[in-house]
């Protein structure tokens, strides 16, 4: 019998680390290949690690609540053969192409680094792509110090360093930190809170770590963007009669529900192809233009927490492809099986408030994106629409639709106008669309 480590797997770019929930199996219980054996946590989100051999779990390495680093053993497991082996991982996503030809020019395979005279000192926690960079840089530890990690507890991930460089020119070395502070997000994060005593009869309930995450995300956002909201009424009723005609013939065809996000979504793709500047990242005084249209899909779990599943190239797919996709993310989100990077890379997000049978929402713009759009509840209501014969009152399907937006990159033209488009696309909805 052979001896098999069971290394915890790269989950994306950034993510350096994992928490491990629960072991779904014991000591001397035996697993197959493929086999779930452990739920952990990262800042992005929760997830199962399959194992990819089958045999006799002999040795749990990492027990609940400890923390274990990407490409380290958190089991032993006994398997088939002789001598030992372990699972080939990185610890390191791969580089994904910057934005800029500044950044391209940064980042360097590890191994192609080279000699620099900047050490680190045993304080900061360093991940080795960035101090590569830092050290391929120049660029000190008191700056390192300087700079708002957006990572696990603070930690500086490959995003923030490539970010501080790409700002690092704009004032003199010596105005580094300042520099720094027009990137990452103020601080404190969180304002001071005043004391509550509990009264009697009142019940503490402790924050989970998903909400605690959520409860410092939406406060940096606020704190970051200056939020502006535009609200618009639709008239969908030709949406709406469409997905009737369609729905029960597509789930027969596909196997899938066909709800109205992918028509949602496709209308949002539609309109920011029409406005690009919508699409865009805020970089200290740099506005990147994303090339791909990423859109986050905000999604209630059944614990109460929130979580944003994200269509990767949403222009690229058709309205089949982005009902498949939706459905795909729901279902793994609901159910805890959604991956690292199926969470990374929205470029804008939808938040769906009618599903919960609210009329309209003003939603926080999750950070680094510079809009988002909350659509209403479906509502059937009187409405006057003008005819050849004159203005007539009829029975309409109508939802509000609110669009948040950073007042620091997209004024009320822009964001007016892009949705002003997308409420177009869905009140001119044609009945004789392909599914």
């Amino acid at each position: 019998m052979a001896e098999y480590k069971l290394l915890l797997p790269s989950m994306g770019e950034g993510v350096m680390e994992a928490t491990i929930i629960t072991w779904l199996f014991n000591e001397g219980d035996n697993v197959k290949e493929d086999d779930s054996v452990v739920e952990i946590a990262t800042d992005k989100v929760d997830s199962d690690v399959p194992t990819p051999v089958s045999g006799k779990i002999v040795k749990i390495l990492k027990q609940k609540d400890e923390v274990a680093k990407v490409g380290e053993a958190i089991a032993i497991l006994e398997i088939e053969g002789e001598g030992s082996a372990s699972e080939e991982v990185t610890t390191e996503a791969p580089a994904t192409t910057p934005d800029t030809e500044t950044l391209k020019t940064i980042e360097q395979p590890l191994q192609t680094v080279a000699a620099s005279n900047v050490e680190f000192s045993g304080d900061l926690y360093l991940s080795p792509l960035v101090k590569s960079i830092a050290q391929q840089e120049n660029i000190s530890e008191t700056e390192l110090k300087s700079i708002k990690g957006s990572g696990l507890e603070g930690r500086i991930t490959k995003e923030d360093i490539l970010a501080y460089v790409a700002n690092r020119g704009n004032q003199p070395a010596q105005q580094a930190a300042p520099v720094q502070q027009t990137v990452a997000a103020p601080t404190p994060v969180s304002a001071p809170a005043a004391t509550i005593t509990a009264a009697a009869g009142d019940e503490i309930i402790p924050m989970d770590r998903m909400r605690k995450i959520i409860a410092e995300n939406m406060v940096k956002a606020k704190q970051i963007a200056p939020h502006v909201t535009s609200f618009i009424e639709t008239d969908v009723t030709n949406v709406v009669k469409w997905r009737a005609k369609h729905k029960a013939a597509f789930e027969k065809r596909e196997g899938e529900k066909l709800t109205f996000m992918p028509i949602f979504v496709k209308a949002v793709v539609k309109a920011i192809q029409d406005f690009p500047m919508i699409n865009v990242s805020v970089s200290g005084e740099n506005i990147i233009k994303k090339k791909n249209i990423n859109i986050g899909m905000a999604t209630a779990l059944p614990d109460g927490n929130l979580i944003v599943p994200v269509i990767k190239n949403a222009d690229q797919l058709s309205l089949s492809g982005l009902a498949k996709a939706i459905n795909d993310l729901a279902y793994r989100a609901r159910n805890k099986k959604l991956r690292p990077e199926d969470t990374q890379g929205a470029t804008y997000t939808i938040s769906n408030v009618g599903s919960f049978g609210n009329l309209m929402g003003t939603p926080i713009i999750p950070q680094p994106q510079v809009a988002i759009l909350a659509i209403g509840a479906i509502v059937k209501k009187p409405a006057v629409l003008e005819t050849a014969d004159g203005d007539v009152i009829a029975i309409r399907n109508l939802m509000f639709m609110s669009h948040s937006y950073d007042h620091r990159v997209v004024d009320g033209s822009l964001g007016g106008m892009m949705l002003k488009h997308v409420h177009d696309y869905l009140e001119n909805w044609d009945l004789n669309t392909e599914i």
